[in-house]
């Protein structure tokens, strides 16, 4: 692990190391945030990592405001060392800054701390406006990882089983049921005997809890499995 001596003296500078196992990476990074002259507060560098583990040990003894965190990195991914850092110097931000766009990496890393997650390939102004935000306690996404977040959370939630214990057949017969189907259509549309049927129906009853057919076809309307209770 290298320690930049930046230019520490700055008050109120935003002390940032950099973790990327990519040496031609971490220079050109460093001496691109080392150039921005846009304005308060300035970011300074003040070391690097070049592995999960080396950034977990930055975190701890050089306590910057904000650790740029590559995923793909030897002894420990970025998500362990982010999970880690959470763990033992929560008040480090991390901002992931990495090549790795799947939505299950974007949310591994959301759900290990990560406050910003950004692609390469971002522009100066871009970065540097993550590492400000993450440090001011704000969540950011790059543009093309915010779209894709925003299209997970729009899709529907899955519903709970509203009882998981009924057997497919023991559903098929209870939709019917629900439809108001007397057991001998029940039979018929399954290709099932009457008393087979029956035997489902009273399977049917004691999962779910209630004493007759008329109650069980209430519960199936409610739970979807059959007409909607507001339909006709």
């Amino acid at each position: 692990m290298g320690q930049g001596a930046g230019r520490g003296g700055d008050v109120g500078a935003l002390r940032v190391v950099l973790a990327d196992d990519h040496p031609v990476v971490r220079t050109g990074l460093a001496a691109l945030l080392e150039s921005v002259r846009d304005g308060s507060p300035p970011v300074r560098v003040v070391g690097v990592a070049a592995s999960g583990r080396e950034a977990v040990r930055a975190a701890v003894t050089l306590r910057p405001d904000v650790m740029v965190m590559d995923i793909r990195m030897p002894d420990r991914n970025g998500i362990e060392a982010t999970r880690e850092i959470g763990r033992v110097a929560p008040s480090v931000a991390v901002l992931m800054l990495t090549m790795v766009e799947e939505d299950d990496s974007v949310f591994a890393a959301m759900r290990a701390g990560a406050r910003g997650y950004v692609l390469k390939g971002a522009g100066q102004d871009e970065i540097v406006r993550a590492i400000r935000a993450v440090a001011a306690g704000e969540a950011i996404f790059g543009p093309g990882v915010a779209r894709r977040v925003l299209g997970r959370l729009g899709r529907p939630l899955r519903q709970p089983d509203p009882c998981p214990t009924l057997t497919p057949r023991e559903r098929d017969v209870l939709a019917l049921i629900a439809e108001g189907q007397p057991n001998s259509v029940v039979a018929t549309r399954l290709g099932l005997s009457p008393k087979t049927v029956s035997n489902h129906m009273s399977a049917v009853l004691t999962k779910l809890g209630v004493a007759d057919r008329a109650e069980a076809a209430a519960w199936a309307r409610e739970a979807g499995l059959g007409p909607s209770p507001d339909g006709p």
